[in-house]
């Protein structure tokens, strides 16, 4: 059996189509469907089919999928047996939402490749609710979350550095309707989110709650620039992360309103698999998530 073709099928998988998985294996779309006919005949089982106008993993493809991972880690494993950081090869998955991939991941991903050069290193932006679920099937190495405070049982969560939040809203904004201290009020005013599922989220809409100031109702955006962009044009207010608006800010483009959260930290997470191997560069990304956002891994290695 070719593990190629076993890769393919993880990649199909992974990316949701057979179209993209040739393109990021840099395949003809023909050769993947020949490496999964291919499979299919080794087997003997059905793999795919067509549900509507899509193909989806069939029962038996789904039972076989922990097999698969498992010969293909074995494989990198016996691949990477005693070689330096600089010469593993290999697929490391990493996960997060948009705010902490754009003002944190940069500078842990480009040292995770200067150490692991060799190395396919796969980052994809994912909404926060769903970040646990990608450890569980599979797609994701190691994600970099908030604290929501329930996960999975086969997932393991490490704390992070805790991060502050901070209710933004134009400068344009009038000055009368800026009181968010106060109790009992009505604003004319929506909140303006990407992550309704993030804990900072939950803990302003809990806040107004607790004062009884009601808002219109949200605005739900794609990614945290067009949340500040239309905060920026007086759409609406947004809670942020403070280290997502340190700049604007600074440079008076967005305003930071007064709330009684203004001391309160929500605690970061990491989460991996419990059950899965360790790779060599899941260790380095450890490593430099220690050093670069306080993460401690030490009380969790095997």
């Amino acid at each position: 059996m070719d593990t190629k073709n076993l890769a393919t099928l993880v990649a199909i998988i992974e990316t949701g189509s057979f179209q993209k998985a040739a393109a990021q294996l840099n395949y003809a779309p023909s050769t993947v469907t020949s490496q999964i006919r291919q499979l299919e005949d080794e087997l003997s089982i059905k793999l795919f089919e067509k549900v509507g106008r899509k193909m989806e993993l069939t029962q038996a493809g789904r039972d076989i999928l922990p097999f698969v991972r498992d010969i293909l880690q074995n494989v990198e494993q016996i691949n990477n047996y005693q070689k330096d950081l600089s010469e593993i090869t290999g697929t490391l998955r990493l996960v997060a939402p948009d705010s902490i991939f754009i003002y944190l991941m940069q500078p842990i991903i480009k040292e995770i490749l200067y150490e692991a050069p060799k190395i396919n290193l796969v980052f994809n932006s994912l909404p926060s609710e769903e970040i646990n679920q990608a450890i569980v099937n599979g797609t994701a190495d190691i994600g970099i979350d908030c604290d929501k405070g329930h996960f999975p049982d086969t997932v393991a969560h490490l704390p992070g550095r805790p991060f502050q939040a901070c209710l933004i809203a134009s400068p344009f904004m009038a000055p009368a309707e800026r009181d968010f201290i106060t109790p009992h009020q009505r604003k004319a005013v929506s909140m303006i989110l990407n992550e309704p599922y993030a804990n900072y989220q939950k803990g302003i809409s809990a806040y107004f709650d607790r004062k009884d100031i009601v808002l219109n109702p949200d605005m739900k955006l794609q990614s945290i620039e067009a949340v500040k962009r239309s905060v920026m044009n007086n759409l609406g207010i947004a809670y942020v992360p403070q280290f997502s608006v340190e700049e604007e800010l600074k440079n008076g483009s967005l305003l930071r309103l007064e709330t009684e959260l203004d001391d309160k930290s929500f605690p970061g997470v990491i989460v991996f698999h419990k059950n899965r191997w360790v790779s060599p560069q899941m260790e380095l990304a450890f490593r430099i998530l220690q050093e670069q956002i306080e993460v401690d891994y030490r009380e969790y290695k095997r």
